[in-house]
């Protein structure tokens, strides 16, 4: 038997009650929300990719305040990057109609990214329970500098092939991440488009292939839905949009009815947002770009673009313009706060199980 089939593995390691992880949905996340998830008896997570070591310590500092419970922080791997100022020109001439809605002009920020390496040492500071990561993959040196600051470390995979790298570095365990998702995708080997896996099959693949444990995420809302990823072998489950729509998460009104609204078939990835394939409900913004999508620059360049914009649009209480980043089962989601919406999983799963 491998450790992806012993159940309780994980959850003993981490000193958990419920196999739930609550996604870190950098920029939608709070320490409120990470800290009500951990008090039920599951793992609350904070979305650093975004934060500054400063913002990062400010972050972990609120959760201890809050609750002695273990709780997870995110990084994004990311290389700064020194784009072409002609790209980055053509991408502000293309958004300056769109800019010029809320009477601003886009320009060149003053930085494109945090820098990956003092997010790092930052994170090592901090000595989280677990430390999870997206868009890449570390080298084996610096899980084992983790691994000495006594936290659990986790790779966020999309494929197979992914989750076999993250096994290869030291990884504790792997998020296998469907197709399904809401929000950024992790892919780092080969191609986008092969990369598209549903969460059961990936799930399933991974927890007979590996011997690390498996955490599944990907279209999971619900005690059942939590139950069949527990089947296939997960030992816990990732979930970002069914904890997005509880009041303790940082989205706003217009975010939030856009997600009442939505259906499964509402939902497309795209880059016209960040430049890094991402799963959000479909709006103006979406369509009015759909032409460029093969032509935006990278993550984060593109990100940092029209981040004052998703802003203003934000202010302005208008979703046309934002990131509504949001999973295929945006539809099951329930509103209420986050301890609750733990409580009812737990229940729905024992139900299911028993």
């Amino acid at each position: 038997m491998t450790a992806s089939r012993t159940s309780s593995s994980l959850l003993k390691h981490l000193n958990i009650e419920h196999p739930i992880f609550q996604g870190p949905m950098t920029g939608s996340d709070t320490p409120a929300l990470a800290a009500a998830v951990s008090k039920a008896g599951a793992l609350g997570m904070l979305g650093c990719g975004m934060r500054s070591p400063a913002a990062m310590a400010e972050a972990a500092n609120a959760v201890r305040a809050a609750t002695d419970k273990p709780f997870g922080m995110n990084l994004f791997v990311l290389k700064t990057p020194t784009p072409d100022a002609a790209v980055v020109q053509k991408a502000i001439d293309r958004l300056a109609p769109l800019y010029a809605e809320f009477g601003l002009t886009p320009s060149v920020p003053a930085q494109w990214c945090e820098d990956f390496d003092a997010q790092f040492d930052a994170l090592l500071a901090q000595k989280p329970s677990v430390a999870s990561f997206t868009f890449g993959i570390l080298t084996s040196e610096q899980v084992e500098r983790l691994h000495a600051a006594g936290s659990y470390v986790i790779g966020t995979a999309t494929t197979v092939a992914e989750a076999k790298a993250w096994q290869a570095v030291g990884a504790d365990a792997v998020v296998a991440s469907g197709m399904e998702a809401g929000g950024h995708r992790g892919t780092f080997l080969g191609d986008f488009q092969a990369s598209m896996i549903g969460t059961l099959p990936l799930v399933a693949e991974c927890a007979e292939t590996l011997t690390i444990p498996v955490i599944a995420a990907g279209g999971i809302m619900t005690g059942k839905s939590i139950a069949a990823a527990l089947a296939l072998g997960a030992q816990a489950v990732q979930m970002g949009t069914a904890f997005l729509v509880c009041p303790e998460s940082a989205i706003g009104p217009a975010y939030r009815e856009a997600m009442a609204n939505a259906s499964a078939t509402d939902t497309r990835c795209t880059r016209i947002f960040s430049g890094r394939y991402a799963r959000g409900i479909v709006n103006t913004m979406m369509e009015k770009l759909a032409a460029f999508e093969h032509d935006i620059p990278e993550y984060p360049v593109q990100n940092a673009l029209t981040g004052a914009l998703r802003k203003a649009a934000a202010a302005a209480g208008r979703a046309d313009y934002l990131s509504l980043w949001a999973g295929q089962g945006v539809a099951s989601a329930r509103v209420m706060p986050a301890e609750q919406l733990v409580q009812k999983l737990v229940e729905e799963l024992a139900a299911t199980t028993h």
